[in-house]
């Protein structure tokens, strides 16, 4: 497999890195603190998307997330990353009572009270359902100063996975079976003791019950803190049309940024995207970062 190398934006003699642990809920998680040689006024924790990533988000040869914290420090801007609580536990998804919340939330309130003590200003810069989270972090943790949501859904995930789906041109009696479970988890019929195979990615019912519930719009609206949205515009998982006017309606006053030539991991490109964008080396778009740094800066 082609190794990670450091993207052009990025200058290691800028910033010093070191290992750290967090604890929530009688876990631990591991994770990297990136701070400026230069007393940092900003810090932000980086969220990842869904599924068990670790604290760069690996996917194949890339790492947005190491992307995004080497090029924030080389801006002066500190940051925390850390594993997920299912990165070294993945079995953790299909266990009954696992939601969102519980994989999510512990662990970024550690993370934001541990950036704490060495900035002013604690922002969350979150990654598809990292950014869906957002809202709910800052909702239980008054230390966050605003939100930065990269690429986050709106639209219920159940019914976004069908679309791709078709999106992909998978198979026809494979979408149907998708369809199937979809529609079991809009069913009142569903409860925490639903066999997990009859829902969608064999995620147990209690998953599925807390994120039906879940606004992630009016979470945020109700936080009122300064929010900067990030869409790509060849994005095929969240997309302008089906994600991004929910949060336009719903933030008035947030920042919408849509970076055009942006896939879903805001690797730049063009034509449609497709699954292969993710398989071969790139990294996060310098002006998704460009436009991160600018936000920061202004609040």
């Amino acid at each position: 497999m082609t190794a990670w190398t450091q993207p052009p934006y990025a200058d290691p003699s800028l910033f010093v890195e070191q290992d750290i642990t967090l604890e929530a809920d009688g876990r631990t998680v591991p994770g990297t603190l990136t701070l400026p040689k230069e007393h940092p006024r900003i810090g932000v924790v980086l969220l990842a998307g869904g599924g068990p990533f670790d604290r760069d988000e690996t996917a194949g040869p890339n790492k947005p997330l190491k992307d995004l914290a080497w090029g924030l420090a080389s801006r002066g801007i500190a940051v925390l990353r850390f594993d997920k609580v299912t990165a070294n536990r993945p079995e953790a998804m299909t266990e009954p009572g696992y939601t969102m919340t519980a994989e999510y939330v512990p662990h970024a309130i550690a993370a934001v009270r541990a950036l704490q003590p060495h900035v002013d200003q604690v922002f969350l810069v979150g990654h598809s359902m990292g950014g869906k989270v957002a809202p709910r972090i800052a909702a239980e943790e008054p230390l966050v100063a605003g939100l930065v949501i990269m690429a986050g859904d709106t639209e219920p995930m159940h019914h976004a996975a069908v679309r791709v789906l078709r999106y992909l041109g998978v198979p026809t009696e494979v979408v149907e079976q998708f369809a199937q479970q979809a529609a079991v988890v809009d069913s009142p019929e569903l409860a925490v003791d639903t066999p997990a195979q009859e829902l969608p990615f064999g995620l147990p019912g209690s998953f599925w019950l807390e994120l039906r519930e879940y606004d992630p719009v009016a979470t945020a609206a109700k936080v009122d803190r300064p929010i900067l949205i990030l869409q790509g515009g060849r994005d095929y998982q969240v997309t302008v049309a089906d994600d991004l006017p929910a949060w336009q309606r719903g933030l008035p006053d947030a920042t919408v940024e849509v970076l055009a030539a942006d896939n879903h991991l805001f690797f730049p490109g063009t034509g449609p995207s497709t699954m292969a964008d993710y398989e071969a080396p790139q990294h996060v778009d310098p002006e998704a970062l460009t436009t991160i740094v600018s936000w920061l800066l202004r609040q």
